[in-house]
């Protein structure tokens, strides 16, 4: 079996060795880019299996890459950063990142998000909640919102709505079972399967993202509700 290819992508090249010569020890095939736009290069000749993105970096920074690479591809992207505050881990959520690792996190636990994340992709790249491929998943559909998971598509309120590849499997694992409450901690090791490792804040901010893209008011959501002190719920039933 091939070694999954990792892309680390900083500017910092003590970074760069040593978390080049840590994952490679861990048996990963390691790809270094400086910038952004070797970055680019790089994912054209290689086609990663996972990148690790720092945010600032000359010519074209993390967000900015993440953008790009996010219009052809749902790889796991996990931002590798110095910068800890709440709005920059936000941020890289928002663009489409699936993680934001303080650059203060150890080696070990770097290497075990690095393969919580593939091995999370690729149970979901072909697998929803149980036995069910996509592929074969019946649509789902409600008053105001269809999801289609052969195509991975969701029409909501007559409009075609683009979803990350997390939004997505949130939206379809609560759709597919409406009415069921679930906890953060849950929907965190379902969706991203670890659980003490992740940053739970990642679910909040990817509800607040699909609110975004399919509630006629995320302020008052209809369809993704909050259950306070416990978690969220699809809700199968629309207000008027």
């Amino acid at each position: 079996m091939a070694s999954e290819r990792i892309l680390i992508v900083d500017d910092d090249l003590d970074m760069l060795e040593v978390l080049g010569l840590y994952l490679t020890k861990n048996g990963f095939s390691v790809h270094l880019a400086e910038d952004g736009y070797q970055a680019i290069e790089c994912v054209d000749k290689i086609n990663p299996d996972l990148i690790l993105l720092d945010v600032m970096m000359p010519y074209l920074d993390g967000y900015e890459f993440c953008q790009m690479i996010r219009k052809k591809s749902e790889i796991p992207i996990l931002f590798l950063s110095s910068k800890e505050e709440d709005v920059d881990k936000i941020l890289g959520l928002g663009v489409g990142g699936d993680d934001f690792i303080p650059k203060s996190t150890s080696m070990p636990v770097i290497v075990a998000k690095v393969k919580a994340h593939l091995r999370r992709h690729r149970v979901l790249s072909t697998k929803v909640e149980g036995e069910t491929t996509y592929a074969t998943a019946k649509q789902i559909i409600y008053p105001g919102i269809l999801i289609k998971p052969e195509s991975i598509e969701v029409i909501a309120h007559g409009k075609q709505v683009k979803l990350s590849a997390k939004e997505f499997q949130l939206l379809y694992l609560m759709a597919s079972n409406p009415n069921r409450v679930y906890s953060v901690e849950q929907l965190f090791e379902l969706i991203w399967g670890v659980n003490s490792l992740g940053d739970h804040r990642t679910v909040m901010v990817h509800i607040s993202n699909i609110r975004k893209k399919i509630e006629h008011n995320p302020e008052d959501p209809q369809y993704i509700q909050t259950i306070r002190g416990i978690g969220y719920r699809f809700t199968s039933e629309q207000r008027n």
